[in-house]
């Protein structure tokens, strides 16, 4: 098994925002949210995780391969920050990853009789919903 692929803290840009929601005059006044900026491609992480990151499909990462993270969710910049690292760390860590090769299977002789059999039942469930001649 593979080392986990760790995030650099100086490959990430951080930018303090102010918190959308309530809070009263403190939201208005203090930028207590954090947007967290990584660049996929410029970072030093493992290629195959790079490759894994950009295919996965994630909203959070855009067309150019920039992961972007919004914390918000404690009144704390520094806890945002954490917060936000945390998310970022787990999303390479998900990428990091081999998923298992699928391996081919056959259906065997009684599923497929089953199956042709389960067909045949609804279509005469349904052949028997006509109208009914006298």
């Amino acid at each position: 098994m593979p080392l986990p692929a760790r995030v650099r803290e100086e490959e990430i840009e951080f930018s303090a925002i102010r918190a959308q929601g309530a809070g009263g005059q403190n939201v208005n006044k203090v930028s207590n949210a954090v947007h967290l900026r990584f660049d996929i491609g410029a970072s030093s992480l493992p290629p195959a995780v790079k490759e894994r990151l950009l295919a996965s499909g994630d909203q959070r990462i855009s067309a150019e391969g920039v992961v972007v993270i919004k914390a918000q969710a404690h009144r704390s910049l520094v806890r945002n920050r954490e917060e936000a690292i945390e998310r970022l760390q787990a999303l390479v860590d998900q990428a990091a990853e081999v998923p298992r090769p699928r391996r081919a299977t056959r259906p065997t002789r009684a599923s497929q009789r089953r199956r042709v059999e389960g067909k045949l039942q609804r279509g005469q469930v349904k052949a028997g919903r006509g109208r009914v001649v006298e």
